[in-house]
């Protein structure tokens, strides 16, 4: 049976994730005659043919959308700056349009920094955990054009962890800037998603509404597995740091080594006060870790490269740490409340709750959170 090159193709592009910066036809008419703000990274792409793409922003002037300014999340305009390093103000050099940071001094757009813009574009790939602070600086930015008046369009992308919610909820009374609203540490929404949820539930300042439009995914589902083709960040390198991130990142708040400072980020954890194992590591500065912790020192570690795909939060490997550190008392930082949301696992660690009981206290509010999450999914 003859089946045609062009039927095959067909196939091949309904079977292709289509991200949200790729329907030009469904937002440039809205940017026609605007001064136009966007927020954008390194992943703020549109896709070609042959694996290329084009920087939303050239792609944007090139049909003369007027880009006024362009917001910079943590990292950087270009992806490169430390993570939790401040990023400063300046001037794009390929397009001269100013660069305003929102890892800095200020985390929400000022009413200054606003004035003359009609419309603003978010358009950043996010990996699904409460403690990566996209959604942080999405919900200021929703929040501050809310004040202003200011409509605000979501170029949606795919959530690599966008396959389960689980994990510890944040308790209000210990919110950040890596914990901005009462959500499980892996909530299973697209950014587009989390955005509707922001402004149904209220969660911006003084129950304000932005006027939000979301450009949608295409042939995408939460079961759907999608590897990122340009790293989120610089310590995420990989499908597989991608996916050990959620139960990884706790170690942030501890002084245990989870892989920066190599190039197996988020793959593997260790330290110099670990017993004698089969994995001995020194972290040493590279791209996007300057000083990694246990810097120049001989870890003993845990390799975690071989793990299958992830689809909860793996508690273990943290009390694993805990259990083979040599000074318990401070083993838990200053920010590890932060990152974890709350100071209940910390002391059911303390008191050697088994990763079991710990991953089984948090699922009330679990269930509770995918009810509330439900009402805004699209996919």
């Amino acid at each position: 049976m003859f089946i045609s090159c062009a039927f095959v193709n067909s196939i091949e592009e309904e079977k292709t994730i289509i991200v949200g910066a790729n329907s030009t036809t469904e937002y440039l008419p809205l940017l026609k005659n605007k001064k136009v703000a966007i927020v954008a990274n390194q992943t703020s792409v549109i896709f070609k043919q042959n694996k290329e793409y084009s920087h939303i922003v050239d792609s944007l002037l090139s049909h003369q959308i007027n880009i006024v300014k362009v917001f910079a999340p943590e990292h950087g305009f270009r992806g490169k700056a430390d993570a939790g390093e401040h990023v400063n103000n300046h001037t794009d050099t390929k397009t001269g349009i100013p660069i305003i940071s929102l890892f800095g001094k200020n985390r929400k757009p000022q009413p200054e920094v606003l004035e003359g813009i009609d419309i603003v574009i978010f358009d950043i790939q996010d990996v699904g955990v409460r403690f990566y602070t996209y959604i942080s600086t999405m919900s200021n930015v929703m929040e501050a054009c809310a004040e202003k008046g200011i409509p605000v369009i979501v170029l949606d992308r795919p959530n690599p962890n966008g396959h389960y919610v689980d994990g510890p909820t944040l308790e209000i009374a210990h919110k950040s800037f890596v914990g901005i609203h009462p959500i499980p540490l892996v909530y299973g929404m697209t950014i587009g998603e989390y955005a509707l949820m922001v402004n149904g539930e209220g969660l911006l300042k003084n129950n304000i509404k932005c006027d939000l439009t979301v450009i949608n995914l295409k042939n995408y589902t939460h079961n759907s597995e999608y590897n990122l083709p340009i790293r989120p960040s610089p310590n995420l390198p990989n499908d597989i740091s991608i996916n050990l991130y959620p139960s990884l990142g706790f170690f942030e708040g501890t002084p245990v080594n989870a892989g920066r400072g190599t190039e197996f980020q988020f793959q593997r954890y260790g330290s110099t006060d670990f017993p004698t194992s089969n994995l001995t590591y020194t972290p040493q500065p590279n791209f996007g870790s300057k000083h990694p912790k246990q810097e120049g020192k001989t870890c003993n570690g845990v390799d975690l490269t071989k793990e299958k795909r992830l689809s909860e939060v793996n508690i273990s490997w943290l009390v694993d740490a805990f259990q083979k550190s040599s000074n318990k008392e401070k083993f838990f930082g200053n920010t590890f409340t932060v990152h974890a949301g709350n100071t209940t696992l910390q002391k059911q660690i303390e008191n050697g709750v088994s990763p079991e009981e710990i991953q089984n206290s948090w699922k009330p509010e679990v269930e509770k959170f995918k009810k509330i999450r439900s009402e805004y999914l699209i996919y």
